[in-house]
């Protein structure tokens, strides 16, 4: 009788064939105890992941070479449609699993089944917190926060900075509004029922759509600091201004999908008045001789004069 996966592990790759090869290494050292699947997609890659990653793991893993770069949605998407495991795990390349916290997330989710999606805590490289493993939802204040600059001076406020979950140092157990998909549990089951992620977030804001989406039909996305990775972060995307504009773009599409029809509008020009006044605040700054804010300053103003590759993207389709 064959045994079918209790969870599917897919991993998306972009041009990071070290930190992909790192991540597979350390997913088998330290996932045991659990029967498992691992599908790879190598999204086009010119750096010889694909290659890399096949010599080394060989029948490990199911490894499929694309000619197409589907994005991070289209590829998890191309992807979950093979899993065969009850559980489905998103796992991004630049990642390295620590202390069984594969197994770790499992028990979490088996211990809180209603949730329907789960996640863990993140750290850097130097094993200091990254806070990005979880979110709270895009609203219409954290909008007003973001733009008025208060949650940047305030970044460690729950009030100021609730999109961020500020102040939460990521230790215990939490309902949160989104789970990163850098290390995401779903069931295959709310997979299915949400149809994965919408590939109109062709990369950053899927995760953010998909389990609003969830959320609607009863999911409770929570995650644990028990199930802990270290997760690098950006590696695929090279140039700091085109990840903010796809951020942005990401944003504004979120805001048609989610807000009012009534707020639709001035969430996107709240939105875009973001980048403007980072940009202005971080010129006075290198105008007082900051240092740091002389780059910063520089990158704000590269996304802000690419303001037409992001600005209303959302707000076209805004309905009436």
């Amino acid at each position: 009788m064959t045994k079918y996966p209790e969870i599917s592990i897919i991993i998306v790759s972009y041009n990071t064939k070290c930190m992909t090869l790192e991540c597979l290494r350390s997913l088998f050292a330290e996932t045991t105890d659990l029967l498992y699947e691992v599908l790879v997609l190598d999204n086009a890659s010119t750096d010889g992941s694909a290659e890399a990653i096949e010599a080394e793991f060989g029948n490990r893993i199911v490894l499929e070479k694309s000619n197409i770069n589907y994005g991070f949605a289209g590829g998890n998407n191309r992807m979950a449609s093979h899993a065969k495991g009850k559980y489905i795990l998103l796992l991004n390349p630049d990642t390295i699993v620590l202390d069984g916290a594969v197994q770790r997330l499992v028990a979490f989710a088996k211990r809180k089944p209603t949730a329907g999606i789960w996640g863990g805590r993140t750290l850097f490289g130097d094993h200091s917190l990254n806070p990005t493993s979880c979110w709270g939802d895009q609203t219409l204040w954290t909008l007003i926060l973001a733009a008025s600059g208060l949650s940047s001076l305030f970044r460690n406020s729950g009030v100021f900075n609730p999109e961020a979950l500020g102040g939460w140092d990521r230790n215990g157990e939490r309902d949160v509004d989104i789970v990163t998909g850098c290390f995401f549990l779903i069931t295959r089951e709310l997979w299915d029922t949400v149809g994965g992620f919408d590939e109109t977030f062709f990369m950053y804001g899927e995760e953010a759509d998909l389990c609003l989406r969830a959320r609607a039909l009863g999911a409770a996305p929570t995650v644990t600091s028990d199930a802990t990775i270290i997760h690098y972060g950006g590696a695929s995307e090279k140039v700091p201004a085109d990840k903010y504009i796809k951020l942005l773009r990401a944003k504004s599409l979120l805001i048609v999908r989610h807000f009012p029809p009534y707020l639709c509008d001035i969430g996107n020009w709240l939105l875009s008045m973001w980048p403007f006044t980072r940009s202005l605040a971080h010129r006075i700054l290198a105008a007082l001789g900051r240092k740091p804010s002389e780059e910063n300053a520089k990158l704000w103003r590269e996304v802000w004069r690419r303001r037409s590759e992001w600005k209303n993207v959302g707000a076209e389709k805004c309905p009436d």
